[in-house]
C-alpha cells in the first residue's frame, strides 16, 4: 500500500506540473493568435492514447508514455518531428509566421508558468504554515553522523558560526546548501576552546549516500517545561510549565536524550522527577503506566507566523534559491567536485522524497521545489528544450534571419537523443542506487 501511495503522489505531482508547464505555451500562443492542434500529458508516443478528446479545434489527450507532456504548435519544429507541415507556404496563424519576439515569449511561456508555480506554492506554504526551527543557541551540541565524524565532527560540538555568521538557527543556519555541498566553514566550540572545520568541497557526494540526517542532528538540554499536554501523566503529576527537571528516578539528567532513555526504562514502572520550580526544590511522583511519554514539551523551538504581504519576499527566496542550488550544483559536477551519478536523481529517486505516506506539507513543497527545478532544467540550452530553442530565437533576432529548417530539425533530433540518453543515465541511476 505504501508503494501504492508513493507512486501516486509522484504521478499527482507531476501531472500538476507538466500540464501547467504546458498551459503556459498553451496561453502565450493562443494570446499570439497562433494554433494548437495539440495538448497531452504524457507523450503518445506512436499513436497510442489513453484518453483524447476534441474541443475547438485542439485535441486533448493523455499518452501511455509518461516522460512529460507537450502541445503541439502549428509551423513549429517539436518533439513529434512532424515536417510535412512546414513544406507548405507559411500561414498567418503558424509559429513560422510570427516575430521573433512573440515566438520568444511563447517558448518562455512553460518556464514563466512554473516560476510563477512555485514561488505561489512557497509562498502560501509560508503564510498558512510560517516558519519553526531550533534555537541552535539552546542546543547541547550537536551528534555527528557518518558525514559529521569524517569531517571531524564530535559529540557535543557546538557550532556557533558558519562563514563567519553566527549560527541563531539550528535547520536555517546549519543545514543549508552552502554546507550540504562544502562551501562553508564552521566555527566550532569544543570543550570551551573553538577550532575552525573547512568542510570539503566533495561532501554532497556522501549527503547523496548517507541523507543530511547523516550530518548533524541535534542534542537538547533539559530546558524548562515549556507547554504541558492535557490528559497525560505529566498534568495528572503536576508537573508546569517554567519547571526544570534536575533528576528522574534519582538520576540527574541534563540532556534530554538521557532523560528519554530514563522513562523508557521506567516503563510499567512508578516514576518520580526532582524538579526546581522557581527556584524551590519539589518532588512529583508519576503512576505506573504501559508508555514511555510523560506529555510535555521543552524543546527550543522558534516559530514566527507571517502576513500574507511579508510570506511574498520569503516565498521569492525559497523558490528562487532551488535554482540557485541547482546551478550551484551542476557548476560542481562540471568542476569534477560531485559525481553525477550522486547528484542527479529521476523518476524514482523523485518518488522516495515523497515517501509512502502523505503529508501534504511535504507535497506541496516537493511540488514547488519540483516546478523550480523543471523551470531550470527547461531553460539549459539543450535542442528539444525550451532553452534550446531560445537559443535559436536570440540568433534569429542578432541576425535579422531565422535559422534554416534544417539546422533546426538537426539540432531537434540531437537534443532529441541527448534526452534520451539523460533519462536512461537518471533512470539506470536511481535503480542501482535502490
Amino acid at each position: 500500500m505504501g508503494t501504492l501511495v508513493m507512486i501516486g503522489q509522484v504521478i499527482l505531482a507531476l501531472s500538476i506540473l507538466i500540464i501547467l508547464h504546458e498551459l503556459g505555451h498553451f496561453l502565450a500562443a493562443r494570446m499570439f493568435g497562433i494554433k494548437v492542434e495539440k495538448f497531452y500529458l504524457f507523450f503518445d508516443a506512436w499513436g497510442v492514447k489513453l484518453f483524447k478528446f476534441d474541443y475547438k479545434g485542439v485535441e486533448y489527450g493523455i499518452g501511455w508514455l509518461p516522460l512529460g507532456g507537450y502541445v503541439k504548435i502549428a509551423g513549429m519544429i517539436d518533439e513529434s518531428m512532424d515536417t510535412e507541415q512546414l513544406k507548405q507556404d507559411p500561414q498567418p496563424w503558424e509559429f513560422r509566421s510570427k516575430p521573433a519576439w512573440q515566438r520568444l515569449i511563447v517558448m518562455l511561456g512553460g518556464i514563466i508558468v512554473n516560476v510563477i508555480v512555485g514561488i505561489v506554492v512557497f509562498w502560501g506554504l509560508t503564510f498558512k504554515y510560517g516558519e519553526a526551527d531550533y534555537d541552535n543557541t539552546k542546543l547541547w551540541g550537536v551528534q555527528p553522523g557518518i558525514i559529521g565524524e569524517k569531517i571531524g565532527l564530535k559529540e557535543g560540538d557546538k557550532i556557533i558560526a558558519v562563514n563567519g555568521n553566527k549560527a541563531n538557527l539550528f535547520l536555517k543556519d546549519l543545514m543549508t546548501s552552502d554546507v550540504l555541498m562544502g562551501d562553508a566553514v564552521l566555527k566550532v566550540e569544543r570543550q570551551g576552546q573553538t577550532l575552525d572545520i573547512t568542510l570539503p568541497a566533495t561532501m554532497l557526494n556522501d549527503v547523496a549516500d548517507h541523507k543530511r540526517n547523516e550530518f548533524v542532528t541535534p542534542i537538547f538540554k533539559m530546558l524548562p517545561v515549556d507547554t504541558v499536554i492535557e490528559g497525560t501523566r505529566a498534568k495528572d503529576m503536576g508537573l508546569a510549565k517554567g519547571d526544570s527537571i534536575i533528576a528522574i528516578n534519582g538520576v540527574a539528567v541534563v540532556r534530554l536524550d538521557e532523560f528519554q532513555a530514563e522513562v523508557a526504562k521506567s516503563k510499567g514502572k512508578e516514576i518520580k522527577l526532582d524538579v526546581s520550580r522557581a527556584g524551590v526544590p519539589v518532588t512529583l511522583v508519576a503512576a505506573a503506566d504501559t508508555t514511555d511519554k510523560l506529555g510535555f514539551n521543552n524543546l527550543p523551538i522558534v516559530s514566527r507566523q507571517y502576513s500574507f504581504a511579508e510570506s511574498l519576499p520569503i516565498g521569492i527566496n525559497k523558490a528562487v534559491s532551488v535554482v540557485t542550488d541547482n546551478i550551484k550544483g551542476f557548476g560542481k559536477i562540471f568542476k569534477g567536485e560531485i559525481r553525477a551519478d550522486k547528484a542527479l536523481s529521476g523518476p524514482v529517486g523523485i518518488a522516495k522524497m515523497f515517501g509512502t505516506t502523505v503529508d501534504w506539507v511535504k507535497f506541496w513543497t516537493l511540488v514547488g521545489t519540483l516546478s523550480m527545478a523543471l523551470a531550470f532544467m527547461n531553460l539549459l540550452p539543450i535542442p528539444a528544450l525550451d532553452g534550446g530553442h531560445v537559443v535559436f530565437l536570440l540568433i534569429e533576432m542578432i541576425q535579422g534571419k531565422p535559422v534554416s529548417e534544417k539546422v533546426l530539425e538537426t539540432a531537434q533530433m540531437i537534443g532529441f537523443f541527448i534526452l534520451i540518453a539523460l533519462m536512461i543515465f537518471t533512470f539506470g541511476n536511481d535503480i542501482i542506487k535502490w
